[in-house]
């Protein structure tokens, strides 16, 4: 479970194939632990050789050129969905490689891709308490209130009529300030839990005159105002009409998106126009890159994929596939490719080899663990798809074709590059690296300290056992 939630925190992808790396390093390593082997010489050699399989992955990697090789990754991670992987590349294509994509159910029966407004900025939540999509542990605002606050709020008195405004609308609210602490977020946790307020909070991006320019930026975006010190103006006295709007907001643990803000577009159009005169005046190149950022926020939007669907399990099942193809593109397009279906890491053997060679004892025996694990992924596909997985492992590694592997949705042997059966190399590599740790680990330890369950309490006896 560790080894699939790390490999999917970092890479978004390659929870499955990270998993059976771990049961084969494992169930090898307590093989020869089980023998008399010493578990910490078998970690060394296991580290050692997972080491030089990331260094010949990184060189057999290609970079991704173009919009089909994203989609064939896409396809790819999304069980051989074309659709989805075409979908991806398109949202990539309109904000770049770079670019903010969102993913949502849709309303029809077709997976669409759409720009809207928005931006995206590096600050989560300030509470996990306000969580209320706990499937993806996001919290997910419909047409939001949003207050843009430049100072910390902490006392609740100032904050209570403009929470008795909104509460009134029905609507949720999203705060945003230097910092919300003590009795303020109490008591915006205190309404979310009890449901008498859909509300979160989160500290504002940036620092300094920064932040004041980015708070600026989401005003523009939302409609709302931005509450300046300097402006005078005090919390219990603000209406709603000076609260920015969106159509929805998202937050995880690290960043916030903002999509689709009710700022009128003569007013973004002149916001951007604004920033774009002071990245030709300023004469620092971190004031520049700093309001290029800025720039990209404001401008670039968000990409939008609507997943479409007959039913509602059809839609959330594809959904997930979306979510999981879309990582794996990003990860693709962030250190590059190889060849799927378990084919690269197979070719990474000959390191292992020269590796071997400078080893002795139960080291060598570590690496010789990690070659036996490397077939492991091949050898699962070709037993999924109903052939003798052995058989299949054998032909490819004797084929002195690096890219020559089994494709298990054809059934036929051939080039996966040509194939379109792709891998990012960083899913591959997070994968191995995390499956070796965590496997590694276990070998080593003699003894684990778990919480002791509580035992329920009987239910209450009825009469007829009242003398048991």
């Amino acid at each position: 479970k560790e080894v699939a939630k790390k490999t999917s925190d970092v890479a978004g992808d390659g929870t499955t194939t990270a998993t059976i790396y771990a049961e084969a390093i494992y169930d090898e390593g307590l093989k020869n632990v089980a023998a008399g082997a010493n578990a910490m010489e078998l970690k060394r050699g296991i580290e050692g050789a997972v080491n030089a399989v990331v260094e010949a992955l990184a060189k057999m990697s290609v970079p991704v050129k173009n919009s089909e090789q994203v989609a064939q990754v896409g396809t790819c991670a999304a069980n051989q969905d074309e659709e989805i992987g075409k979908k991806i590349a398109e949202a990539m294509d309109k904000v770049g490689k770079d670019g903010v994509i969102t993913v949502e159910e849709g309303k029809t029966l077709e997976t669409t891709v759409e720009l809207v407004e928005g931006m995206q900025f590096d600050k989560g939540y300030l509470s996990p308490h306000f969580i209320n999509d706990f499937q993806s542990m996001q919290v997910s605002l419909e047409k939001p209130y949003i207050l843009i606050h430049e100072k910390k709020i902490s006392t609740v008195k100032d904050l209570i009529p403009l929470l008795e405004k909104v509460a009134r609308q029905g609507r949720p609210l999203l705060v945003i300030a230097e910092d919300i602490e003590g009795e303020a977020l109490a008591t915006l946790v205190v309404n979310k839990l009890r449901g008498t307020l859909h509300c979160a909070a989160l500290k504002a991006p940036g620092f300094g005159d920064r932040r004041k320019a980015m708070l600026e930026d989401i005003a523009v975006l939302t409609g709302g105002r931005a509450i300046f010190e300097d402006l005078g103006i005090s919390l219990e006295n603000l209406d709603l009409s000076d609260l920015g709007q969106a159509k929805k907001v998202t937050i995880d643990k690290e960043n916030t998106t903002l999509i689709e803000g009710a700022g009128s577009t003569s007013a973004i159009k002149g916001r951007i126009e604004q920033i774009k005169t002071e990245i030709e005046q300023t004469t620092s190149d971190y004031d520049r890159e700093k309001l290029e950022e800025r720039l990209a926020k404001l401008a670039g939007g968000v990409a939008q994929i609507n997943v479409g669907g007959a039913t509602e399990v059809e839609v959330k099942e594809r959904k997930a596939r979306v979510e999981d193809a879309m990582h794996a593109c990003r990860a693709a397009v962030e250190e590059g490719i190889l060849p799927g279906g378990g084919v690269a890491v197979l070719r990474c053997t000959k390191a292992l080899d020269n590796l071997r060679n400078k080893l002795t004892g139960d080291q060598k025996t570590g690496v010789d663990i990690v070659r036996r694990a490397l077939v492991a992924p091949i050898r699962q596909i070709a037993q999924n798809a109903g052939l003798d997985g052995s058989i299949v492992a054998q032909k490819v590694t004797e084929s002195s074709e690096a890219n020559f592997g089994y494709n298990a949705l054809t059934g036929e042997y051939g080039d996966m590059v040509k194939m379109g059966v792709l891998v990012p190399t960083k899913v591959e590599r997070i994968a191995l690296q995390n499956a070796a740790s965590i496997a590694a680990l276990l070998l080593t330890t003699d003894a684990i300290v778990s919480e002791i369950k509580e035992e329920k309490k009987d239910k209450a006896k009825s009469p007829g056992h009242m003398y048991d």
